[in-house]
């Protein structure tokens, strides 16, 4: 039910009934979030194959890609989930958006990123690697992040280059 209600406020659904069951019944990004939450019980408490079919199906209805070891934080929005793949064990904190078409991981064994909470991660951007990208920052479009981003960031380009935020919309 937190899911939904970070959600709502992030698709800026109204604040009443109406607009929960609006999110819960038309979201993408709820479905994606329940199907990860079932697939992290059954992890949990070592039930074959419910994992490995929850992926495809999510695969399946939404074009995302989620690893079976990752955790998503509370209120996680796929605003496009179409073409994102989130690989490993990376770790995505609460309220983080993605923009669609994303790639967060690594081709190889050396670590998984770590993605702090209330970040934006725009169309396009690549993740890649054992990084940490800190609380509220911003990753630009189509960016290739390869080093840490420290909170309250702007990472922009190939490869990224972090500059302090300068608005505060949060």
């Amino acid at each position: 039910m937190k899911d939904a209600l970070e959600l709502r406020r992030a698709a800026k659904f109204s604040d009443d009934t109406r607009g929960l069951l609006k999110t819960v019944l038309t979201t993408d990004g709820y479905r994606i979030l329940v199907m990860n939450r079932l697939r992290e019980e059954a992890r949990r408490f070592h039930v074959p194959g419910v994992n490995a079919l929850l992926r495809s199906a999510q695969q399946a209805m939404a074009g995302i890609e989620i690893g079976k070891e990752v955790s998503l934080g509370e209120g996680v929005y796929f605003v496009h989930p179409v073409g994102v793949v989130i690989g490993g064990d990376a770790r995505i904190g609460d309220r983080v958006r993605f923009y669609g078409s994303n790639t967060i991981g690594t081709a190889s064994d050396n670590g998984y990123p770590v993605i702090e909470d209330d970040v934006w991660i725009g169309a396009g951007a690549r993740i890649l690697g054992p990084v940490r990208v800190g609380a509220r920052s911003r990753i630009g479009a189509n960016a290739v992040v390869v080093n840490d981003v420290p909170p309250d960031s702007v990472a922009v380009g190939i490869p990224a280059k972090s500059r302090p935020r300068t608005d505060r919309d949060l």
